[in-house]
């Protein structure tokens, strides 16, 4: 492969990722009207349209759908070769590329960034931030950061965080109007603020334990989002009940801003964890960031940032 169809191919995939020439461009350190024309000459000599452009909007034709789906793992596969080239000489280089849900980005992974990178200077470390369930190895990733009960078998899995457990949780002011609720089916007396999961579209539908019984609880109120700093900020604000991750509703519990509810009955489950495909070798960067979730182990809390 000569190194223009290299480059091609990897521009190709970086708009096809972003779905942004202008986004796209400014990561690979290049103009957009010259990445414009780099797409043009591949599909051009490919004689396919790749992706389908307007002014507003860029999206995958589905030549570039199929185009992608083996780009991807391949360009990964390169990437690793030529990291692998550089820690041979002792230096750890290239990019190691991680998906993760902004809650573990923000308390978990983040502690983690500037060892990571004081430690190899050379690194690139490019973090993907979105709440649905990817396929890292079609999406061209290193590793992932999920929770333990949603990972696939056929990863290997490291914790990056202690056991955690759901809170309930409403303003005091809130309570004050409608009362405490005592057990979880007296929440369907109550507003309640809901939460779409991103991958399916689906409502969560709010889970409890108690003494081995299992309850499980369709809720309804007056929002539904799919963001759950909006959920925090809407209890403090006194919509509603919300049911979130301790870590998330901690400090407003703490604060007296939020008030916990049903406390036994929320049991504690498996926290996240960093993951990579096991029939794939790691690569010397993602030791190195294993070698420092490792040394971590003994204290894996949350970590106070501003992400």
């Amino acid at each position: 492969m000569r190194g223009s169809d290299y480059a091609e191919l990897r521009a190709f995939a970086m708009i096809a990722e972003h779905r942004s020439f202008r986004r796209a461009s400014a990561h690979l350190g290049m103009s957009p009207s010259a990445l414009s024309q780099t797409l043009g000459r591949l599909e051009a000599r490919l004689g396919v349209t790749l992706l389908n452009r307007t002014t507003r909007s860029v999206s995958l034709s589905e030549a570039g759908e199929g185009l992608l789906s083996r780009l991807r793992p391949a360009l990964a596969d390169l990437d690793a070769a030529v990291m692998s080239v550089a820690s041979a000489r002792g230096v750890i280089a290239g990019t190691l590329r991680i998906n993760t849900t902004r809650i573990a980005a923000r308390y978990y992974l983040a502690q983690f960034l500037a060892p990571l990178l004081m430690e190899n200077p050379d690194l690139v470390l490019d973090v993907t931030v979105e709440e649905g369930l990817v396929d890292i190895v079609e999406g061209g990733f290193d590793a992932g950061i999920r929770l333990g009960e949603r990972l696939h078998a056929d990863m290997v899995a490291l914790p990056i965080s202690g056991e955690q457990r759901m809170m309930c949780v409403a303003s005091p002011a809130y309570l004050a109007r409608t009362g405490t609720p005592l057990t979880p089916g007296e929440l369907r007396g109550h507003s309640c603020l809901n939460y779409r999961w991103p991958t399916d579209q689906s409502l969560y539908r709010w889970e409890f334990e108690r003494d081995g019984q299992e309850i499980e609880i369709g809720v309804e109120g007056p929002i539904v989002v799919n963001d759950t700093d909006m959920l925090v900020r809407a209890a403090i604000d006194g919509l509603g009940i919300a049911y979130l991750l301790e870590d998330q509703v901690s400090d407003a519990v703490g604060s007296g801003r939020l008030s916990s509810l049903l406390t036994d009955w929320a049991p504690r489950f498996p926290g996240f964890y960093l993951y990579y495909p096991s029939r794939r070798q790691a690569s010397p960067a993602l030791r190195a960031l294993i070698a420092i979730v490792q040394r971590a182990a003994p204290r894996l809390a949350p970590a106070e940032t501003d992400l």
